[in-house]
């Protein structure tokens, strides 16, 4: 059954917000019209579905067919988990299952996937863990858009915010991500916004107005771009606290602080060597000595960065075994110092992970919460002290057809071989690594899951 050729595609269940499908119909057409042969692929199932970005109409034209059977599938893809009584024996699954961290919050697919697999020999693939040989860059992923997104909607939160402390900006005017029908829009709309700042300014009681990008990666260059859309300049971590004494040095010169106007927005890109540093004052910031002995390195983020933030986005890989990024105390104490940190957006969606405080998910229609570091608190409006926090788990889903299609290019390179290949032993080895659960058993690159979960 593994090696039919016989691709479905799940209708998706997770959420009213998810739209996104892992392969167009356009996608679909390309690997029927190659053939099995050449492609891997004999035929596509598709489930109905009303919600997804693209219609049963059109990959039925495609040569897809509609059904909700999925049973005659080998092979059968979604974005998010499917409904846990759904899954099928004797099949491979691919999706983001968001389960090799041993996040109690996943657990119970990895539970009903393990039952499965063990009586009925169902085999997990995740997207996430598909990399390249050479390091550690995800093949297929929707991280730029999960950027795209999370900057889009923190500028509208903050608008919202702000309005809320006393401040007008020119932020109000744009909506979230999904109101755009499409990235060039959204990007029309944020130039405007831009060109406003570049005109009228910003009041300077909420500036210098810092963005905080963690990371390197896709989703962080990603929302670097939108923000470069804006009339801006990037500062380096070290000459932060130089860029305050010249604004504080500013406001002391004006003869009233409230005329006074500034006229861009600043970024702030920061790695691990901005965060951390060697708990042995001898030795120089080692990237792969940090990797691999972080028990030797203090975290520094609290003192050397988010003193100066007003925002940040959060894009970092993060495991236990790290410094936090922000523990609650520390945001605490920083808050008592006067911080003008005002929003977060994590897009790493670790709960009391590498920011301790972020321990809930938010939505697409309800994407933040308020956190309280005076009486450590939480809740969710935009009035009162504290910090709004942005944790959507489904960002790049504000973008569903241009995700898709990004997504769908990237996943339709693997799709003949997890659909003709029984043996996982036989697939490339970024695939065979992605496979959490095969034969009976969890494979053994992830059969540390149980121990990391019981430890947790």
């Amino acid at each position: 059954m593994l090696d039919n050729g016989v691709v479905g595609i799940l209708a998706e269940t997770s959420n009213k917000w998810e739209r996104r499908a892992p392969l167009t119909p356009s996608h679909c057409s390309r690997l029927l019209l190659a053939g099995r042969q050449k492609s891997g692929v004999a035929r596509i199932l598709v489930q109905p579905s009303t919600k997804r970005i693209f219609n049963d109409a059109q990959y039925e034209e495609a040569g897809c067919e509609i059904t909700s059977d999925l049973s005659e599938c080998g092979l059968i893809l979604g974005i998010k988990k499917p409904k846990l009584e759904m899954i099928l024996p004797d099949r491979a699954y691919a999706f983001f299952s968001h389960t090799h961290k041993a996040q109690p919050e996943n657990m119970a697919l990895l539970d009903k996937v393990k039952w499965k697999i063990l009586a009925q020999r169902v085999s997990l693939f995740d997207y996430e863990l598909v990399e390249g040989n050479q390091g550690k860059r995800r093949l297929i992923a929707f991280g730029k858009f999960a950027g795209r997104a999370a900057i889009i909607d923190l500028l509208k939160g903050l608008g919202q915010r702000y309005l809320n402390l006393g401040y007008s900006t020119p932020f109000l005017t744009l909506g979230a991500a999904y109101m755009y029908p499409s990235l060039a829009a959204a990007k029309a709309a944020i130039i405007s916004v831009g060109e406003e700042i570049a005109t009228e300014g910003l009041p300077s009681g909420i500036c210098p107005l810092v963005f905080v990008f963690t990371g390197s990666g896709h989703a962080s260059i990603a929302a670097q771009e939108l923000f470069k859309l804006l009339p801006h300049t990037f500062v380096d971590p070290s000459r932060l606290p130089e860029l305050f004494e010249k604004a504080g040095d500013s406001s002391q010169s004006t003869c009233s602080s409230s005329t006074k106007r500034v006229f861009q927005v600043y970024g702030c890109v920061v790695t691990s060597e901005n965060m951390v540093e060697p708990k042995d004052s001898s030795r120089a910031f080692d990237k792969n000595d940090y990797y691999e002995h972080p028990e030797q390195y203090n975290p520094i983020f609290h003192e050397k960065i988010a003193p100066y933030a007003s925002a940040i986005i959060n894009c970092i890989y993060w495991e236990k075994q790290f410094p936090r990024l922000l523990s609650t105390q520390q945001l605490r104490d920083l808050a008592q110092k006067g911080c003008p940190l005002v929003g977060i957006s994590d897009l790493t969606c670790d709960m009391e992970g590498s920011i301790e405080i972020l321990n809930q998910t938010t939505t697409i229609d309800s994407p933040f919460f308020r956190y309280d570091p005076k009486n450590d608190s939480y809740h969710h409006d935009m009035e009162g002290d504290g910090i709004i926090c942005s944790v959507v788990d489904n960002l790049p889903t504000e973008f569903p057809k241009e995700a898709s299609q990004h997504f769908g290019g990237l996943l339709s390179q693997f799709i003949g071989s997890l659909a003709s290949v029984a043996d996982i032993a036989k697939l490339p080895g970024n695939l065979r690594r992605a496979c959490i659960a095969h034969g009976g058993a969890l494979t053994s690159l992830y059969e540390y899951i149980p121990t990391m979960r019981n430890s947790g």
